[in-house]
């Protein structure tokens, strides 16, 4: 089958197409035929061994001079090809989507995955937009239910809401009954008022560490801003949720991880605010979560581009790049 591998880390001239063998599944995995996959800011972090703290601090995914596994790519949408002995929710001809967390391997024609990281996939939605929703959207669902504790009447601000996380996230603080203001260009002001934020603010305008306004949540989504700015537009009892953000540079020693490490470090000593980080691994108590989301409408992915399974480094040449809203995707 083809598959985008590579073997060490680098640009994404490093990834090439090749015919590797077709995995077989074990007695609790599910063979996988890949419709979709989706391209993650979490690929290009992987496919360059970057930043460099993040292969001391997760050795299972990052090898001394290359990714652990081959095959890069984790999100997914396809149909059932087969079932190992075990596995009993999911049979031949089902259409699921999942997301195989450090395991890797949806940037190919087929995949095994466990049962327990797959879930039905909604029945609403094409392949492509269903490849598109697991990780981004698990990020937004647990950085705002978990984290945030996002309750209906309450004021969230979404930093980076164009992006991958942010169309998600936009979305599930307006299902949550939130009023909802989100950070973006100006070109994608449209895309994000579009999806259901009650404001947006436009970073090339307006400061909005520097607005009056004071909000029950703050979604860090880009990492580009202080602990001390993103805390000055939080009430007394605020939350202020932290995930990734940066973009590449060509390698970094701690990348968007500084913010993320000082927000810890910060966080005991801080009293009335709260300061989360958030980490995110893949459950079927998610995929579920979001599929029943995606089947009621209250939340749609956004998709900005579509390349097919050969032009992945291109595809993530475009995401590493901060040039995407929303969602890329790649056919199989």
């Amino acid at each position: 089958m083809k598959a985008i591998v590579q073997d060490r880390y680098g640009s994404p001239d490093v990834l090439a197409v090749e015919d590797v063998p077709r995995p077989v599944p074990a007695d609790n995995q599910v063979l996988v035929r890949v419709h979709a996959a989706a391209v993650n800011a979490y690929d290009w972090h992987v496919m360059r061994g970057d930043p460099y703290l993040a292969r001391l601090m997760n050795p299972s995914v990052f090898g001394r001079r290359g990714p652990r596994k081959r095959i890069r790519g984790r999100d997914f949408a396809g149909r059932v090809e087969a079932v190992g002995k075990e596995v009993t929710r999911f049979r031949a001809g089902d259409d699921v989507y999942g997301d195989l967390g450090g395991d890797d391997g949806a940037f190919a024609a087929y995949v095994c995955a466990a049962e327990d990281l797959l879930e039905h996939k909604p029945a609403n939605l094409t392949f492509e937009e269903a490849a598109a929703l697991p990780l981004a959207g698990t990020t937004a669902l647990k950085g705002l239910r978990d984290l945030g504790r996002l309750a209906s009447g309450q004021r969230v601000l979404i930093n980076g809401a164009s992006g991958g996380v942010g169309t998600f996230a936009v979305q599930i603080a307006r299902a949550s009954g939130a009023e909802v203001t989100g950070v973006c260009s100006t070109r994608n002001t449209g895309l994000v008022r579009s999806i259901g934020a009650d404001h947006v603010i436009d970073y090339t305008e307006e400061d909005f560490t520097r607005g009056g306004q004071r909000y029950d949540v703050v979604f860090d989504l880009v990492g580009n801003r202080t602990l001390t700015e993103c805390r000055r537009v939080l009430g007394p009892t605020g939350t202020l949720v932290l995930s990734g953000g940066g973009v590449s540079d060509g390698g970094s020693l701690v990348g968007p991880m500084g913010l993320i490490l000082a927000g810890q470090l910060l966080a005991p000593f801080v009293r009335g605010q709260r300061l989360r980080v958030l980490t995110t691994s893949p459950s079927r108590e998610s995929l579920t979560a979001l599929r029943e989301l995606a089947e009621s409408g209250a939340v749609t992915p956004v998709i900005d581009r579509t390349y097919p399974l050969g032009e992945v480094p291109e595809a993530i040449r475009y995401v590493e790049g901060e040039h995407a809203r929303a969602k890329v995707v790649i056919t199989c």
